[in-house]
C-alpha cells in the first residue's frame, strides 16, 4: 500500500502540497489522494506507454537541481517552472518538487479532442454493447465529450463486429480504441504472447497467432481490463446489463490460491425465478490474486445449476440400488445404521467442503467414537508442515522482487494453480531469483532463472540433488533476502511428498527464512480448502488407513472415489454401510446405503482456508438447487438425531463453535474475516477506466493464521522418509499428473471449455516409444500394477523421461492411480 512507503518527496497538485512516496506513478499517486486523471491505455498492473494522451497534464516543477530543494518566495510559495507543453501522466514518476495542474483550460481541451478523436469511428451501440453502464470510454464521454461530432459519417471506418478470438472471447473491430491493453496484459503480465496489433492507422485490428486461436488460461482478464466493449466473453455477451446484476462476494472453489471473486446474479425466469449466476469477475484482494482469475475460475461455475448432473434429492438403498426417499426419511435410515456402528464409523472429506462442513462432519464421526477422519484426494503430505513453516504472516507474492528468490519443486503450476504461477512469473520479471526443479519440462520453465532436472526415483530427495549438484543454485536461494519454497507432488507417493515437504522445511529453517512475511512454505493442496482439513483434523494418511483397513461404515462427503481412484470399487465393497453426501448423481455407487444432496458453494455461506492460510468467507449468490442443503446442515441434523445436541441454525453458528475450540482458528469469526481496508491499487471503484471491472472488495480480505515459526515457537529440522516404487527392469513409472482443464464432474458442464480439454494420452519418451514400435497418436493400452488399464494416445513430444510413463488424470471415465506407480504400455 502506498501509505506504507517511507521515503517520501513533496508534489503539487492544481496548487495544493502533497507528500506522497517516491518513485510512485503519477496517476497512481494521484488517484490515491482523490485526483482521478482520465486513462484509457494506462492500467495500474503493466508498464505505462502513453499512448491513448488522454492523462495529458501541465507539468513543472520547483526543485533546484543546484541547491537539491524546492524552491520558494518569502511567502513560502513554490516557484515552479511549468514545461511549454503538456506531459503524459502515465509515464511521470513523482520526484521532489513535481508539479502539475490537472484543471485548466489548456488541460481539458486536450482531454476533449482525445475523446472526440477515439468517437470519430467508435459505433454508437451503447444500448446493445455488453460493457454499457460498466464503460469507461462511456463514462469519460459523458465527462469530457464534445456532446456533437464534427465528422463526416461517410469517413467512419466499418470493420467486422464478431470476430471469435477463440472459444471463450470475442472481438467487435469496431470498437476497439487501440488501447493495446489486452496485448499487453497477455505479453507482459502473463508471458503468453498470442495477441498482437494487424495493419496501420484506422484500420489496426487486434489478431490472435496462435493455435487454437487465444491460447491461454487467463483471456477473460482482457474483458476486464478493455476500457470499451471492444472484447467480450462468450459466457456473458448479451446475457444480461450490468445494472441488473446483484454482486455477491465469493472464493474459486477449484485450488489454493483461494481467488476472490464476485459472482454477477440475477433473478432468472428460466431458474424458477431464483437467482443465478450470469458471470464470475475477479475481486480485488491484493495478498491473494491481486485483480486477476484464471479462465477455469471464469468459466467453471456450470456445475452450480446443472440440473442434469447434480443430485436433486436424497435417495436411499432399497434391494438392488438407490430410490428417491425425503428427507425425514433418509435422515432417519443414516442416524439408524451410525448407531449400529459402534465406533467402528470413519469419513473421508473431499477438499470442497467448506470449513464449517468439515467441521461438524468431525462432530458426528468423534460423537460416535470414530476416529478415521480422511482428506480427498490422498496425493499430498506435509500439511502439518505449512502449519509450522508456511508462509509468514502478511505475506504477499507481488511484493517479491530483486534480491529475493522462489524455488517451485515437483509441480507443474501453471496446471495445478495457475494463480501462483501468474504472480510467481510476476516476481521473476520484477528480479526475483527462480528455480523450477522437475523431471520434466514445465511452463514455468521459460521464465526460470535456472532450470533443474532430475529423475522421478529422487523426486523425494531432490533438494538433496539441488545441495550436492548444484551448490552455487543453493547458496543464492538460501542467502536470499526473502525466499519462498513452493513444494509439490508429482512424482511422489504420499510419504515422499511428506519427505520432500520436509527438506524443503529443513531448508527454510536452517536459512533463517522463516517466521516472517514473504518468506516459508507453500505447496499446492488440491481443492478449496486443503489446509483447512489439516486444520480441522482431516489427513490423507487417515484416508490410507481407512483404504488399507475399511470401517464398518463409511461416510463419503464431496469426493469422488469412484473417478479419482481405481481401486476405489475394491476396497469401497468392503464397507458395509457406505453413506454419500454428493454434488453429482453418479459420485454414490449403486450399493451405498444413500446418498444425500449437497449445496455447492455457490448455493450457501461458509469459508475456505487457502494455501497461505488465509481465512476466507464466500456467500451465498444463486438459489439451491432441487432439495440440496449445506453438507454442515446434513451432518448438525444427523448429529441431533443421535443426540448430540441442537442442530446448529447457520453456517456463522458452526464458525463460532469452531472460534472456540480450534485454537488455529482464534479470530477467524465472520466478522473478523469480512473486515475490508483499502488496497493499492485502488482498483474497482466508480470510475472504472483507471483498473477495468475487476470489483472492489466488500466481503471481507480474509485473516491469515499464523504459523508457529510466525508466534515465536521453537521449529527444528527434522527427518522424514519417503521413496518412489521401484520400477522393475522392462516397466514403467507411471507418473499421474494435472491438467487444468479436465473432464471431473465438477468440471463437465462448462461447455465453452470442453474444446480445449484434450483427449485421453500418455506422454511417452521418444527411445521407449521406438523400442515398443509406438508413434506418436498411436492407441496404447497403459496397465498398473494391479491389473487395470486404461486406453489413451500416445505423445511422443520429449516431455517424459526415459522409462517413464506421464499420465494426466481427469481426461475420461477412467480412473487413474492418484499417486505414482510401476506400469506397461503397449499398442492397443
Amino acid at each position: 500500500m502506498v501509505t506504507n512507503m517511507t521515503t517520501t518527496v513533496t508534489i503539487f497538485i492544481d496548487g495544493r502540497e502533497y507528500q506522497v512516496p517516491a518513485g510512485q506513478n503519477l496517476v497512481d499517486v494521484a488517484k490515491w489522494i482523490g485526483n482521478d486523471i482520465p486513462v484509457f491505455c494506462y492500467h495500474p498492473k503493466m508498464d505505462p506507454v502513453g499512448m491513448c494522451r488522454m492523462c495529458l497534464v501541465e507539468m513543472g516543477s520547483a526543485f533546484d537541481p543546484k541547491e537539491k530543494k524546492i524552491v520558494r518566495d518569502e511567502a513560502g510559495n513554490a516557484q515552479i517552472k511549468w514545461m511549454p507543453k503538456l506531459q503524459t501522466a502515465c509515464t511521470t514518476r513523482v520526484s521532489e518538487g513535481l508539479a502539475i495542474r490537472t484543471d485548466t483550460p489548456v488541460v481539458t481541451e486536450a482531454r476533449n479532442n482525445v475523446v472526440e478523436f477515439i468517437l470519430t469511428s467508435h459505433p454508437l451501440d451503447c444500448p446493445i454493447c455488453d460493457k454499457g453502464g460498466e464503460c469507461p470510454l462511456q463514462n469519460l464521454t459523458m465527462r469530457h465529450g464534445p456532446g456533437t461530432t464534427r465528422m463526416n459519417f461517410d469517413d467512419k471506418q466499418h470493420l467486422d463486429k464478431h470476430v471469435p478470438l477463440g472459444d471463450l472471447i470475442f472481438l467487435d473491430e469496431e470498437r476497439c480504441i487501440q488501447c493495446a491493453r489486452c496485448v499487453r496484459f497477455q505479453g507482459e503480465v502473463v508471458g503468453d504472447d498470442v495477441l498482437a496489433f494487424h495493419e496501420r492507422g484506422r484500420r489496426l485490428q487486434i489478431i490472435t497467432n496462435s493455435e487454437p486461436g487465444f491460447d491461454t488460461y487467463f483471456s477473460g482478464n482482457t474483458t476486464d481490463i478493455c476500457p470499451v466493449g471492444a472484447l467480450t466473453t462468450a459466457d456473458f455477451r448479451f446475457g444480461a446489463r450490468p445494472w441488473e446484476l446483484n454482486e455477491v462476494p465469493s472464493i474459486c472453489p477449484f485450488d489454493a490460491a483461494g481467488s476472490n471473486i464476485s459472482l454477477s446474479t440475477r433473478l432468472d425466469r428460466d431458474f424458477g425465478g431464483k437467482a443465478i449466476i450470469k458471470r464470475v469477475m475477479p475481486r480485488q484482494n491484493e495478498y491473494v490474486n491481486e485483480i486477476w482469475i484464471s479462465d477455469k475460475t471464469r468459466f467453471g461455475h456450470h456445475f452450480t445449476r446443472d440440473t442434469e448432473s447434480r443430485l436433486l434429492e436424497p435417495r436411499i438403498g432399497k434391494g438392488s440400488g438407490l430410490s428417491q426417499a425425503n428427507w425425514t426419511e433418509a435422515l432417519q435410515l443414516v442416524a439408524d445404521r451410525l448407531k449400529t456402528s459402534g465406533d467402528d464409523v470413519a469419513a473421508i472429506a473431499g477438499s470442497g467442503l467448506s470449513n464449517e462442513d468439515l467441521w461438524a462432519l468431525k462432530q458426528v464421526v468423534n460423537g460416535l467414537g470414530g476416529k478415521r477422519l480422511g482428506a480427498w484426494p490422498p496425493t499430498h503430505g506435509g500439511a502439518d508442515l505449512i502449519a509450522q513453516v508456511g508462509v509468514g504472516a502478511g505475506t504477499n507474492l507481488s511484493k517479491l522482487g530483486k534480491g529475493d528468490a522462489i524455488l517451485v519443486v515437483a509441480s507443474d503450476l501453471e496446471e495445478e494453480v495457475p494463480l501462483w504461477y501468474l504472480r510467481v512469473k510476476r516476481a521473476h520479471d520484477r528480479g526475483a531469483y527462480l528455480v523450477v526443479m522437475n523431471a520434466r519440462p514445465t511452463r514455468l520453465d521459460d521464465f526460470a532463472s535456472e532450470t533443474i532436472r532430475y529423475d522421478y526415483d529422487q523426486a523425494a530427495n531432490a533438494l538433496s540433488v539441488l545441495r550436492d549438484k548444484y551448490p552455487e543454485y543453493a547458496k543464492k536461494l538460501t542467502e536470499a533476502q526473502n525466499l519462498i519454497v513452493i513444494a509439490g507432488a508429482e512424482g511422489l507417493t504420499l510419504d515422499g511428498s511428506g519427505a520432500l515437504m520436509q527438506s524443503a522445511a529443513n531448508l527454510l529453517i536452517e536459512s533463517g527464512h522463516v517466521g516472517k512475511p514473504n518468506n516459508g512454505l507453500l505447496s499446492p493442496l488440491p481443492g478449496a480448502n486443503g489446509v483447512g482439513q489439516y486444520y480441522l483434523g482431516f489427513s490423507p494418511e487417515a484416508t490410507q488407513e481407512i483404504v488399507n483397513n475399511p470401517p464398518k461404515t463409511l461416510i463419503v462427503a464431496q469426493a469422488d472415489l469412484l473417478l479419482d481412484d481405481p481401486s476405489a470399487v475394491q476396497w469401497l465393497g468392503k464397507v458395509k454401510t457406505v453413506i454419500y453426501l454428493s454434488l453429482f448423481k453418479d459420485e454414490a455407487p449403486d450399493w451405498a446405503t444413500a446418498a444425500l444432496p449437497i449445496q455447492s458453494f455457490a448455493e450457501r455461506d461458509g469459508s475456505f482456508v487457502n494455501g497461505e492460510r488465509r481465512v476466507q468467507r464466500f456467500y451465498a449468490g444463486q438459489g439451491p438447487l432441487g432439495e440440496a442443503v449445506p453438507t454442515w446442515q446434513v451432518m448438525s441434523r444427523i448429529g441431533e438425531k443421535l443426540g448430540f445436541g441442537k442442530a446448529k441454525l447457520s453456517a456463522a453458528s458452526v464458525m463460532q463453535e469452531i472460534v472456540k475450540q480450534v485454537p488455529a482458528f482464534a479470530g477467524c469469526s465472520y466478522p473478523e474475516i469480512s473486515k475490508t481496508e483499502r488496497q493499492f491499487p485502488d482498483v474497482g471503484g466508480q470510475d472504472l477506466y483507471y483498473g477495468g471491472t475487476a470489483y472492489q472488495n466488500r466481503g471481507g480480505i480474509g485473516v491469515q493464521i499464523p504459523t508457529a515459526a510466525d508466534k515465536g515457537e521453537a521449529v527444528s529440522p527434522a527427518a522424514r522418509g519417503g521413496a518412489a516404487p521401484d520400477a522393475p527392469k522392462g516397466k514403467f513409472t507411471v507418473v499421474p499428473v494435472t491438467r487444468l482443464y479436465n473432464r471431473e464432474r465438477i468440471f463437465r458442464s462448462a461447455e465453452l471449455i470442453h474444446p480445449r480439454v484434450a483427449d485421453p494420452f500418455v506422454e511417452i519418451n521418444s527411445a521407449d516409444a521406438k523400442g515398443l514400435g509406438i508413434s506418436n497418436g498411436d492407441q496404447v493400452s497403459v496397465q498398473f500394477e494391479n491389473g487395470q488399464s486404461v486406453r489413451v494416445r500416445a505423445h511422443v513430444n520429449g516431455g517424459a523421461p526415459k522409462g517413464t510413463l506421464v499420465l494426466p488424470r481427469h481426461l475420461s471415465d477412467v480412473a487413474v492411480p492418484l499417486t505414482v506407480t510401476v506400469g506397461d504400455v503397449s499398442k492397443a
